[in-house]
């Protein structure tokens, strides 16, 4: 009886060890939001200026640097064994939007995922060592900054979604907290879109133990929530989420979709194991949307999506988890009409349609739409014509033809006498 369990264990062990041996991960991206931080700004009647905070607007807070430097640890503990245990430049990239708080975020990471040891140790009683955190000036930021602001067509879409009858609807249910933010505040105009810079202004004072105005009730910070919320659907989603996501979160996801097939090419002998980017909630926003998995809620601070690429006797599959609460373990994402590993042919065929292939090209108004409205217009102005000659042929007419009474009156001459 024990020898048949004995037999067993060995069994299931044997065939643990050979699958284990078999399912190799062989790259990772993650992508994260930057940590805890200061307002970005005030609102006109804020009596919380940029002098109220240590380091002014949009710098991450001590918290910020606490929250990714144990999101840099947790790391650490997942990619043991597969990340080497000492910093090697070839095996990590790491990227930032260029904004204090994305770059400092990274280097509290780097910080928490290599703290050196031995030769790496440069000073005494120093756990940190400096990594190298690559970025481009906001001007030419076209990966990590989202949404971004160079594309026409992206533009109309907004404009469009302005008219769908769901923002319509949310904009009449909460109209009145629309009002209120406007009487409050002292801005001058307040839509569904910028009711939530307010709300993230409120939520960075409360979270720092700032007192409120009187006006901002329990209510009122919980629908400046679901406003707040909306406007980040309203950005990639509600109307023609697809091409929102074509001319948006399309070309960050195209960027880690080329990484993940270059990284899995038979010929590769690339060194990189880990491609880190450090960015923005809209950066999360808009690849979740790309990839039609995202939830419709704000990612909160340091919260982080991951890739990895598993390697299975010459096959590639694809995983995804999102990790945006640090008590829990990141929760796996499907990729619709795939499975949890999903393979990476079928990886890159699902997620083709949300990538340009030309976006500068998609980017413009298109020729169709516009030559249609053109014609529209051509067509009616030409209706207008053809009426307008129509009428005045006919009134012309009218005036160049001899009224009956002028063909058989009588002329009266000077005398009284009759002229027939």
């Amino acid at each position: 009886m024990v020898s048949g369990a004995v037999l067993l264990f060995l069994t299931l062990s044997s065939a643990w060890g050979k699958l284990s041996a078999e399912r190799k991960l062989a790259f990772v991206t993650v992508l994260f939001r930057h940590g805890d931080r200061s307002p970005v700004r005030a609102y006109p009647n804020d009596p919380y200026k940029e002098s109220s905070w240590p380091q002014g607007f949009g710098q991450l807070s001590q918290e910020g640097m606490r929250q990714h430097l144990e999101l840099g640890q947790f790391l650490r503990k997942r990619y043991q064994g597969f990340l080497n245990e000492s910093y090697d430049r070839h095996e990590i990239s790491v990227r930032s939007t260029d904004y204090d708080r994305t770059l400092m975020s990274a280097e509290a990471n780097l910080a928490g995922l290599y703290p050196p040891e031995g030769r790496q140790v440069f000073t005494p009683n120093l756990s940190w060592q400096p990594i190298p955190v690559h970025t481009v000036p906001q001007s030419q930021e076209r990966l990590l900054s989202f949404p971004l602001g160079d594309c026409p067509r992206y533009k109309q879409l907004m404009s469009e979604t302005e008219k769908t009858d769901e923002f319509i609807s949310v904009t009449n249910k909460y109209k009145d907290i629309i009002d209120l933010v406007r009487n409050e505040t002292g801005l001058n105009s307040t839509t569904v879109e910028s009711v939530w810079s307010v709300y993230d202004t409120l939520f960075c004072e409360a979270r720092h133990n700032l007192t409120a105005p009187d006006w901002v009730t329990a209510e009122v910070m919980e629908k400046l929530r679901i406003l707040k919320d909306f406007g980040f659907q309203v950005l990639f989603g509600v109307h023609k989420q697809q091409e929102k996501s074509r001319l948006q979160g399309g070309l960050l996801l195209g960027e880690i979709v080329k990484n993940l097939s270059k990284m899995a090419a038979p010929d590769s002998k690339q060194r990189l194991k880990m491609m880190m980017l450090s960015a923005h909630d809209t950066t999360i926003a808009a690849l979740q949307a790309s990839l039609n998995v995202f939830s419709g809620r704000q990612p909160p601070y340091a919260s982080c999506h991951i890739f990895e690429l598993y390697r299975d006797n010459g096959s590639f599959s694809v995983s995804m988890f999102y990790r945006n609460d640090s008590t829990v373990e990141p929760y796996p994402l499907l990729l619709p009409n795939c499975t949890l590993d999903c393979p990476l042919d079928d990886f890159v065929r699902l997620t083709k349609p949300s990538i340009a292939e030309d976006r500068d090209k998609e980017c413009q108004v298109s020729s169709k739409r516009e030559n249609k409205n053109v014609i529209i217009g051509l067509a009616v102005s030409g209706c207008l014509l053809f009426f307008f000659i129509v009428i005045l042929l006919s009134l012309i007419c009218r005036q160049k033809e001899p009224s009956s009474s002028h063909r058989y009156r009588h002329v009266i001459n000077q005398d009284g006498g009759e002229e027939s």
